[in-house]
C-alpha cells in the first residue's frame, strides 16, 4: 500500500490536496483522474475518459458524480467545485479525513462527527469503464447518499458549452448520455439543468480555456445503514454488455494490481509501486493488434521514441517478455524508409524523429539480451538490415551516415527530430542539425546490437562491426572536450555546439556505449537534480529555470533548463558502469510518489528549487527509467 498522507496532512490544505492527483486506466488507452481534494483542475478530469480509434483521441463522458450525505437533518456535500466566479465549494474537502492509494485504487474516507463514509474509484480492464464504490464505514444510524452526474462527450483536449439539451435516454437504472455511454446505479431520478463555468485552474495556468459547462443529468439515491455498499458503474462501447458492479470492478482492480507487482519479484513497496504505475501505461486498444504505450496521461497518446526509451523499465524488468514481442513485432511493422514511425495520435502515421528508430533496435537488443529470444532477432533480422541500409543511403530529413567519418547527421531547418523536439509557430528551440552526441551513441550502439545478433544466430554481420569501428574512432576524435565531457552537436550550421546537456550520458550508459571516461559523468553532474537531470546547465544564457507560463513560454522552457526524471536511468547506469557510487541518486523521487501523480512520476520539474513538478503527472518514461534504474542499484548494492 502506498500511503499518500494522513488527516489534515494532506487534506487539510485544499491547493495542495488540488495538487496530487490519481489515475485509474482502463488498458484500451481510457482513464479516470483528478485530484486528491476532488477538485477537478484541468479540463482532462473526470471518471469516463474514452479512447478512439488512437490514442490520441479521447473524449470525456462522465465528469463528475456529485455527492451528497444526509445525516438526520444534516445535509454534508462532500464534492468540491470551483467556478469560474471564484467561488469555491470546500465543504467536502473540509471532511475529508483521508485519502489513501491501496493497490493502485484510490480510497478517500470523509469523517462527518462519527460517520465515516468511504469511496474507492476503479476503472474496467480490458474496456472503457469505471465503477465508483461507497461504503457506509460507520454510522450510528441510517444515512441517505444522493449521487448527482454531472455529464459532457467531447474532445478530452477541448470544452463544450450549454446550448441545445443533450439526447438523454432515460432508464429505471441510470440513463444513456447522447448514445455514447451509459450510467447505472441505485435510485435513479432524472435531472436536466446546465452546471454554467465550471473552473479550470491548471488550464488557466497554462494559457488554455479555463472554463465550460456541464450538463446535470440526474441523480441516484441510497438509503444506508453501517457496513452497507452501494456504487456507480458507467461504460461505453457496447452498452447492452455492462461491466461488474461497482464493488466487483474495485476488487478486480486490486487483485490484478497485487498481481502485477508480485511478477516483476519486487525489493521492497516502491518497487511494486512503480511495477503497478508501468502498468498504466501498457494498453491494448481496440483498433490494435498489438500492445502499446501511453506516453503520457492525461494528454499524450502512442510516441514511438517514448515506448522505445520506456521498453526495457515496462515490459523487461516488469517480466511481461510476450507483450513486449508483440509491441516490437508491430513496431517493425511501422518502418518506411527505415524510419519508425513516430506517432499516429494526428490520425496518420508520422516520420519525423532521428531517434526513435535507433531506440527500436536498442530494445529488441535488449529484449534478447534478457530473454535469450533468439528467434525475434531472426524474425526482425531483415527489417534491422534495412534500416542500416537506409542510413547509409539517406532517409527523410537529411538523416544520412556521412562517408567521410562514419557518424550520422542529421537535420533540416524548422524540424527538430532529437529527443528535445519543441517548436514555436514551426521553428525550433533547440533544432540541434548536425550530429548530435546521443544519436551518434545510439548509432554505434545499434551497429553493436546488430553485431551481437547476427553472432547469436550463427551468421556474420561484418558491415555492422566494420562501421561501428569506423564511427566509433571518429565519435572519440570529434566529441570529446579537452576540458571534459562532450560536446553536443559536432558539425552544425553554426559549428560545434558544446552546450552542456545530459546527452552525453548516452555515450557511456549504452551496452555498445563509444567511450568510458568518468570526466562525462563529473560534467553532468550540475545538471543533476533531486528529480532528474536538468536539460542545460544553470550557467547557460538560454537557460530556463522555470517550466511555467503560456504555451510558448512553456516551450521555450521545455529543454533549456527544465528537469527531466527520465534521464536518471542513463545517469545511475553511467555511474554504475564506471564504479561510481550511485548511493542517493534516487532518495528524492521517493517522496516525488506522494506529491504530483500519486503513485507515479512526473514528465518534468522546474529547473530551479524546489524542482516543482509540470507537465504530465503520470508519464511512461520517467516511471520506466527511475524503475530500471532503481533496480539497477539494488542489482549492485
Amino acid at each position: 500500500m502506498l500511503t499518500c498522507g494522513f488527516g489534515r496532512q494532506v487534506c487539510g490544505d485544499l491547493d495542495t490536496a488540488s495538487r496530487r492527483e490519481w489515475l485509474v486506466a482502463d488498458g484500451v488507452g481510457g482513464y479516470a483522474m483528478g485530484t486528491v481534494s476532488g477538485l477537478r483542475t484541468r479540463r482532462y478530469h473526470g471518471l469516463l475518459i474514452v479512447a478512439g480509434d488512437t490514442l490520441g483521441q479521447r473524449h470525456l463522458g462522465l465528469a463528475a458524480l456529485d455527492a451528497t450525505v444526509t445525516i438526520g437533518d444534516r445535509r454534508v456535500r462532500l464534492a468540491t467545485h470551483e467556478w469560474s466566479g471564484g467561488v469555491i465549494d470546500p465543504a467536502g474537502h473540509r471532511d475529508l479525513a483521508s485519502f489513501d492509494l491501496i493497490d493502485a485504487v484510490p480510497r478517500w474516507r470523509w469523517s462527518i462527527g462519527d460517520v465515516i463514509v468511504e469511496m474507492e474509484i476503479a476503472a474496467t480492464r480490458g474496456r472503457p469503464g469505471v465503477g465508483v464504490a461507497y461504503r457506509l464505514v460507520r454510522a450510528p444510524g441510517p444515512v441517505r447518499i444522493e449521487i448527482g452526474a454531472l455529464c459532457t462527450w467531447r474532445d478530452v483536449h477541448g470544452e463544450r458549452f450549454a446550448g441545445p439539451d443533450p439526447g438523454i435516454d432515460r432508464y429505471d437504472d441510470g440513463f444513456v448520455f447522447e448514445g455514447r455511454y451509459r450510467v447505472e446505479g441505485p435510485g435513479y431520478s432524472p435531472g436536466g439543468g446546465w452546471y454554467r463555468d465550471v473552473h479550470y485552474r491548471e488550464e488557466a495556468a497554462r494559457g488554455l480555456n479555463a472554463r465550460e459547462d456541464l450538463w446535470h443529468t440526474g441523480h441516484f439515491s441510497a438509503d444506508l445503514r453501517s457496513g452497507d455498499r452501494t456504487g456507480i458503474r458507467a461504460w461505453a462501447g457496447d452498452l447492452a454488455d455492462p461491466p461488474p458492479n461497482a464493488d466487483d470492478i474495485v476488487t478486480a482492480a486490486r487483485r490484478r494490481a497485487k498481481q502485477v507487482a508480485q511478477r516483476c519479484r519486487p525489493h521492497d513497496a516502491i518497487d511494486e509501486t512503480l511495477a503497478q504505475a508501468c502498468d498504466q501505461f501498457i494498453v491494448r486498444p481496440a483498433a490494435r493488434v498489438h500492445p502499446a504505450v501511453v506516453a503520457g496521461y492525461p494528454w499524450f497518446g502512442d510516441w514511438s521514441r517514448d515506448t522505445m526509451i520506456s521498453y526495457e523499465g515496462l515490459f523487461l524488468e516488469t517480466h511481461r517478455w510476450d507483450e513486449g514481442r508483440e509491441l516490437l513485432i508491430g513496431a517493425a511493422g511501422s518502418l518506411s524508409e527505415g524510419m519508425l514511425s513516430n506517432t499516429a495520435d494526428t490520425g496518420s502515421l508520422e516520420y519525423n524523429t532521428v531517434d526513435a528508430t535507433l531506440w527500436f533496435v536498442h530494445a529488441v537488443g535488449r529484449h534478447v539480451a534478457v530473454t535469450g529470444d533468439v528467434d525475434l532477432a531472426a524474425e526482425l533480422s531483415d527489417r534491422l538490415d534495412s534500416i542500416v541500409d537506409h542510413h547509409l543511403t539517406g532517409t527523410r530529413y537529411g538523416i544520412a551516415v556521412d562517408q567521410d567519418d562514419g557518424l550520422l547527421t542529421q537535420g533540416l531547418p524548422g524540424i527538430a527530430l532529437t529527443w528535445m523536439d519543441a517548436r514555436i509557430d514551426g521553428t525550433a528551440v533547440t533544432p540541434r542539425i548536425g550530429k548530435p552526441v546521443e544519436i551518434n551513441a545510439l548509432w554505434i550502439n545499434a551497429l553493436g546490437v546488430l553485431t551481437d545478433l547476427s553472432a547469436m544466430g550463427g551468421q556474420r554481420r561484418d558491415r555492422a562491426s566494420r562501421l561501428r569501428k569506423t564511427a566509433n574512432e571518429s565519435f572519440k576524435n570529434r566529441y570529446v572536450r579537452a576540458e571534459g565531457g562532450l560536446i553536443d552537436v559536432v558539425d552544425g550550421p553554426f559549428g560545434d555546439d558544446a552546450s552542456a546537456r545530459p546527452n552525453q550520458l548516452l555515450a557511456i550508459s549504452l551496452p555498445h556505449a563509444p567511450i568510458d571516461d568518468p570526466a562525462v559523468v563529473m560534467a553532468c553532474s550540475e545538471l543533476v537534480t533531486s528529480l532528474g537531470l536538468r536539460s542545460l546547465a544553470p550557467d547557460d544564457p538560454s537557460y530556463r529555470p522555470h517550466h511555467r507560463g503560456g504555451p510558448v513560454e512553456r516551450d521555450v522552457a521545455y529543454h533549456q533548463g527544465t528537469v527531466w526524471p527520465w534521464l536518471l536511468g542513463p545517469y545511475v547506469e553511467a555511474t554504475i558502469r564506471l564504479g561510481i557510487d550511485p548511493t542517493g541518486l534516487l532518495h528524492g523521487l521517493e517522496p516525488h510518489l506522494n506529491e504530483f501523480g500519486l503513485g507515479s512520476i512526473s514528465e518534468t520539474a522546474d529547473g530551479a528549487p524546489p524542482h516543482t513538478a509540470t507537465g504530465c503527472p503520470f508519464q511512461a518514461w520517467s516511471v520506466a527509467e527511475v524503475f530500471r534504474a532503481r533496480r539497477l542499484v539494488q542489482s549492485v548494492s
